[in-house]
């Protein structure tokens, strides 16, 4: 009688333990939660991502299971209410390991699940949520959300953060052993084939400058940039993403007749947006010190720049300013009077020389920060607990 291989009965018998990753948005430009997906099951674990479906959700396809929810309600109360509702039930039912939570506006819905099926829990929480502009005036929405975040995140095994200082926040306002920081770093380096300026509608010669994001919303600066345009000839803008803060912008251009010099473009996949980053010859990135939340934020569109090898302009917030002024790739703004950023647009344009040295800062930068070093702590974590 032939013997049966061993090794091969172990690799056919082995079952790979399946995280269900959730998160609020319809996964379309979540570059964050596309690199969490990626990297875990490249490094053995199963995949399965719950997120939502709007109106102009673009397909998609991944290799790993996705599942996305309609929803009667696209804000306020009754939004979030709808949204842990269905997931609940989801996660409920899911065949799943452990739950993966991105932000607080999921972290309800999988702490129940996990403290029902005694699962894992792991919370990301990519802003300090209850400090967000959108809960600043309203007292008592401020209060359940913190009241959330308090119960869940007690019960959470591995609790994640953008930055340091968020990380410090976390920990010391809920008492947490550790909050492991993961950075919106690269993946990897891409190959990247820019759109042409002409393309874009503005001559190769001219200055652009580009501001990209999904969340491009009040007390981020835009306002004040496209003021400071008026002051600028031959410096075109282009604003790429969505957010609050459109419908605002886009009046303001027409009222101020700039139509021919700011340029909107809307929500893109990754792979297009860098395309047009890297057609920029200036990335900005322009938040302001109005609440906790945007103070020591590090938003994506800082590495998205330095991917595109373009150097930036940013406003003097603590953790931006670290990474700009530690490798160099651009400078810092401490105002946001519209002359004054009109002014430093203008120094930066005529200093050739300064911005080459920026540029080619970008490639220090990613050759020591990356995703897979970045998130190797948080790996090993869960390798433990799951």
């Amino acid at each position: 009688m032939q013997s049966v291989d061993s090794t091969y009965f172990l690799t056919f018998t082995e079952v790979k333990k399946r995280i269900v990753i959730s998160v609020s948005n319809d996964l379309s430009t979540d570059q964050r939660v596309q690199k969490q997906c990626r990297f875990l099951s490249e490094s053995g674990f199963e995949i399965a991502l719950y997120g939502r479906k709007l109106k102009d959700s673009t397909p998609l396809e991944r290799p790993y299971f996705l599942r996305r929810f309609k929803l009667l309600f696209n804000h306020g109360f009754l939004f979030y209410a709808a949204l842990n509702t269905r997931l609940f039930v989801a996660l409920l039912f899911a065949k799943a390991d452990a739950y993966y939570a991105n932000d607080l506006d999921t972290l309800p819905a999988n702490y129940l699940a996990s403290l029902l099926r005694r699962k894992p829990l792991i919370y990301d929480s990519h802003e300090f949520f209850t400090e967000v502009p959108e809960v600043q005036n309203r007292p008592f929405v401020k209060l359940v959300w913190k009241f959330f975040e308090r119960i869940c995140i007690r019960q959470c095994d591995l609790v994640l953060t953008v930055s340091q200082s968020i990380a410090d926040l976390l920990q010391s306002t809920y008492k947490l052993d550790k909050v492991f920081l993961v950075r919106n770093v690269p993946y990897e380096r891409l190959q990247i084939n820019p759109v042409s300026k002409s393309e874009i509608g503005v001559a190769e010669h001219q200055f652009l400058l580009l501001l990209q994001g999904t969340g491009i919303n009040i007390d981020r600066g835009a306002e004040e940039l496209i003021e400071a345009i008026t002051f600028l000839d031959n410096i075109f803008l282009l604003i790429i993403g969505g957010g609050n803060a459109m419908s605002i912008l886009k009046a303001k251009v027409d009222r101020l007749n700039l139509t021919e010099k700011v340029i909107f473009k809307d929500k893109m996949p990754f792979g297009e947006m860098m395309r047009y980053t890297a057609a920029a010859d200036l990335g900005l990135s322009l938040d302001k010190n109005t609440n906790i939340n945007y103070k020591f934020s590090l938003p994506n569109k800082l590495f998205d720049y330095a991917l595109a090898g373009i150097p930036v302009l940013t406003s003097d917030l603590h953790e931006v300013k670290k990474i700009v002024e530690g490798y160099n790739i651009g400078d810092v703004i401490d105002t946001h009077d519209p002359q004054v950023i009109a002014q430093k647009l203008e120094s930066l344009r005529s200093n050739k020389s300064q911005l080459a040295v920026y540029r080619k800062n970008t490639s220090a930068l990613l050759n020591e920060l990356s995703w897979e070093e970045e998130y190797r702590p948080a790996l090993q974590k869960i390798r433990e607990i799951v």
